[in-house]
């Protein structure tokens, strides 16, 4: 099932700074092919390029053509989703391309998702229900590792820790500073104190 906006034209609803990716062109499909409407199609790409993380032409439309295929209903592309799927992808704002094929696999399981959810709903059989409930969950555990891998590779993989008690008894020692651990070696920023002179 599928919904289509009546409205031509895509107007922003949450106040940011987006002003760039608001500013992107949309994509239109004309006899199956893709078309990004703006009026000079070189400054249009390129602005799409930005706005998807994507580098140069060739990625751009690559990356289209395949939200084109994952927005297909019966078979066909459908315009609505497609523009869905534009806009998501641009609100997640991939920095680089890495992000940008992330950002369009998680939105083409979102799609897929809600696609499953649905039929989902409108089905009675109980076998069905079952296949559908796996696959939605499956779905559902995909797009949270997506999500989670999207995390990790924009904090380039650190984890942060906060420490929110400590002590330091008499005689020990504490580290002043960030620490940084790779396998088995720690290093810290010079700073080593001795415990008598943490005053509280």
């Amino acid at each position: 099932m599928t919904t289509s906006l009546t409205c031509t034209e895509t107007m922003p609803i949450a106040a940011g700074n987006h002003a760039a990716i608001i500013a992107s062109p949309n994509v239109k499909l004309r006899r199956r092919r893709i078309v990004i409407d703006h009026p000079d199609p070189r400054v249009g790409e390129k602005l799409l390029a930005e706005a998807l993380g994507v580098v140069d032409r060739d990625a751009l439309h690559g990356l289209l053509s395949q939200l084109v295929k994952a927005s297909a209903v019966a078979c066909k592309p459908e315009q609505g989703n497609l523009s869905f799927m534009i806009s998501m992808l641009k609100s997640i704002a991939p920095k680089d391309p890495l992000e940008a094929m992330l950002a369009a696999q998680m939105v083409s399981i979102h799609v897929a998702s809600m696609r499953c959810a649905c039929r989902l709903a409108c089905t009675d059989d109980v076998p069905q229900q079952e296949s559908l409930t796996r696959a939605l969950t499956r779905l559902a555990r995909t797009y949270a590792a997506q999500m989670e891998a999207l995390s990790r590779h924009r904090s380039n993989g650190a984890c942060a820790i906060t420490v929110q008690n400590l002590s330091v008894q008499d005689g020990g020692k504490a580290v002043v500073g960030h620490i940084t651990q790779h396998a088995n070696l720690i290093a810290a920023q010079p700073g080593l104190v001795d415990a008598a002179a943490i005053t509280i």
